[in-house]
């Protein structure tokens, strides 16, 4: 039967769809039909049963997928209730089915994308700060080895804020650092951003005023994902940064105060940015939850929230509650401050931590950012590539 062998190199390289790249496992001895599909038993002792369905749909020979892309071609639209002819050869799984078709598993493959297995990923979790947290700091030149790169995104996607530092004065770097990770996404202020005092200007960040707290665009159906501002010139004084995480806010209110919790995450609100040329808004709640509860993205700007379009019984307690998140977000227990300085780059999460700076004197000094944006599924898919050579 063995004339549908598997190519192993199919299973090693991440294919689309897949959970992490292939890895090693246990053999399997035994392979017996059951009403439920086909019940595998590897050397360890694990066992699964997997649907017929199941194991048609991911047939990984050139017919059911593209030999070069390795998407799926094979479409799962008849259910299969005749039983394939079973057999295990080198410990794998191999199977003909009722047409003809053949089908070829690894052991490992299987072993690792049976539904008890933990899943695999290099990303990790969200984690709200603790007390007294410090963003990672990694120099410039580390940044730009695997290592360095791997150390930063992780602390990215975990804290939502780092920093790289020691890098060189030089126009457009922020956008070169950006392309290491992905494509920059343009907004209605461009692909790359000057942050610096001006005549005329559109949006308070361009101007010499304190910015409380706070998330970029959230009058965009999606706002940007990653922000990154890199320093070039910081002689101004005042100016300081801010940041806060919106994970630990989200928390402490729910502990302070469930009640406001519950009415800024299921009333939404109308946010909206007008100028010459533009006219953007949406309707979304201030804080986002997924169904355990667990923040999904803050929609925090005061100065970008329209005018509240709310039945005038439940004005005032959504302003009650809109207080008690403010306070808690401008609080010394929730907010870290320090001065972003000349060679360095700050990146946050632009729907999880909120940004703001102190009032700065432009006559003191010159003060200079430019900055850019990233998807954070660029972030989590670069780590990714960079787990497979660990």
């Amino acid at each position: 039967m063995n004339s549908a062998v598997f190519a192993e190199e199919q299973y090693q390289a991440p294919q689309m769809g897949e959970l992490a790249p292939y890895q090693d496992g246990p053999s399997l001895t035994e392979a017996v039909p059951t009403d439920e599909g086909i019940r595998l038993t590897w050397q360890d002792g694990q066992q699964t049963t997997l649907p017929l369905l199941w194991l048609r749909d991911h047939c990984a020979c050139p017919a059911c997928r593209h030999p070069q892309t390795r998407e799926r071609l094979y479409l799962p639209l008849e259910d299969i209730s005749e039983t394939p002819a079973i057999e295990l050869a080198g410990g794998h799984l191999y199977l003909t089915w009722q047409d003809g078709h053949e089908s070829a598993f690894h052991s490992g493959w299987l072993y690792q994308r049976r539904p008890e297995a933990e899943i695999p990923t290099a990303v990790p979790s969200l984690t709200p700060w603790r007390d007294q947290f410090t963003p990672e700091r990694i120099p410039h030149g580390d940044f730009l080895t695997p290592d360095g790169e791997k150390a930063w995104l992780t602390a990215m996607l975990r804290d939502g804020l780092a920093l790289i530092t020691e890098g060189p004065l030089v126009e457009e770097e922020v956008s070169r650092l950006a392309e290491r990770i992905g494509p920059q996404r343009a907004t209605n202020f461009g692909s790359r951003f000057d942050v610096r005092s001006k005549p005329n200007p559109n949006n308070a960040a361009y101007t010499a005023v304190g910015l409380p707290l706070h998330i970029d665009l959230p009058n965009w159906r999606q706002p940007p994902d990653i922000q990154l501002l890199y320093c070039l010139q910081n002689e101004a004084s005042g100016g300081q940064s801010l940041f806060a995480d919106g994970a630990r806010v989200v928390n402490a209110l729910r502990q302070q105060d469930p009640e406001a919790l519950k009415i800024l995450s299921e009333t939404a609100i109308d946010f909206r940015f007008q100028d010459d040329t533009h006219d953007i808004s949406v309707r979304e709640p201030v804080i986002k939850l997924d169904a355990d509860g667990n923040l999904i993205e803050m929609r925090l700007n005061n100065w970008i929230r329209d005018t509240l379009h709310l039945p005038a019984p439940k004005m005032a307690a959504w302003y009650r509650a809109y207080r008690v998140l403010w306070q808690l977000f401008h609080s010394e227990a929730h907010q870290i401050e320090f001065t972003l300085l000349p060679g360095q780059m700050v990146a946050f999460d632009n729907r999880r931590v909120l940004h703001g700076r102190r009032e700065f004197d432009p006559n003191s000094g010159a003060r200079h950012l430019q900055g850019t944006y990233l998807d954070r599924d660029m972030l989590a898919s670069k780590l990714r590539v960079l787990a497979r050579t660990a």
